[in-house]
């Protein structure tokens, strides 16, 4: 591992460590003490701030926090599953959220796991159990009916697996949930979004109730970017997600109903026999950060 002093004064150091997924950094946020940026050979992946666990800077962060927060009565604990580690930042979101909450984390990179762990300590009272394997494996070993939430947020480099884009994959989720349970993932795309169709259309015919939320311009195929997709077996709490996305600061629109059918029309749903990972994104997306 290396540091290297950013400034004077009390800035913290950058601490940097060779990963399976390449070069990982901590890199220290000037503005708050206690937060720090995590990227994987430049390119940014996640932020937390241990100060304050609550408060999230990516938008795709934010819509996943949403997601959190609506998952259950406020305050009340979840049983939670996480499939991607990073710096554990919607793990840490629940646990502050939701005190008392039980929460598996898969990361299939060890290396990445102990860097995060030696330099941002998780807290034992957090009760966050990271597990060391591939995500549809540790999927698969959860009980039936345990988790109240299955978040999905897995890159390999920039791009997630095909193997976690598939409808097999999507009902071992699903299976995974308890009544009432949501799953969520963060998927990346560009025009002409025929990946986001796809997995809006695979989702479809898993659940019975989804919707998507995302920036218009990528809805629009105008940039490259991230949506949210969430699905459940239940009335999804469209009125407040909506609301919720429509007052960040970066607002983003919820597509739902008739408004997402029309979206993923003539999209195929993916098998693993089908599966293809998500597609690169363009290097300028890496010089404006995550979104």
């Amino acid at each position: 591992m290396a540091r290297s002093r950013r400034g004077r004064g009390r800035v913290p150091a950058t601490a940097a460590a060779p990963v399976d997924g390449g070069l990982a950094e901590l890199v220290p946020d000037p503005d708050r003490p206690r937060a720090w940026s995590l990227l994987l050979d430049g390119r940014p992946q996640s932020h937390v701030d241990l100060d304050d666990p609550a408060r999230l800077s990516f938008p795709y962060q934010r819509a996943l926090g949403h997601v959190v927060d609506l998952a259950a009565p406020p305050g009340r604990p979840v049983r939670a599953v996480h499939l991607g580690g990073g710096a554990f930042t919607l793990a840490r979101y629940a646990a502050a959220t939701r005190p008392r909450s039980t929460q598996q984390v898969a990361e299939v990179d060890g290396p990445l796991v102990e860097f995060v762990r030696r330099e941002l300590p998780l807290r034992p009272a957090d009760r966050i159990r990271v597990r060391h394997g591939d995500a549809r494996a540790v999927l698969g070993k959860v009980p039936d009916g345990w988790a109240d939430l299955v978040i999905a947020d897995v890159f390999d480099g920039a791009r997630t697996p095909a193997h976690l884009t598939s409808a097999e994959f999507l009902a071992e989720a699903r299976r995974a949930l308890g009544p009432g349970g949501l799953y969520a993932a963060n998927i990346a795309d560009g025009a002409p979004l025929a990946h986001l169709r796809a997995q809006v259309a695979t989702a479809r015919g898993v659940f019975a109730e989804l919707c998507l939320t995302a920036d218009q311009a990528v809805l629009r195929g105008r940039r490259f970017g991230n949506a949210v997709l969430l699905a459940a077996d239940r009335e999804l709490p469209l009125a407040e997600l909506a609301r919720r996305a429509a007052g960040g600061p970066e607002p983003a629109r919820v597509l739902h109903g008739r408004a997402l059918a029309e979206f993923a029309a003539g999209a195929a749903a993916v098998t693993d026999a089908t599966a293809a990972p998500s597609p690169e994104p363009p290097a300028a997306v890496f010089a404006r950060g995550r979104d």
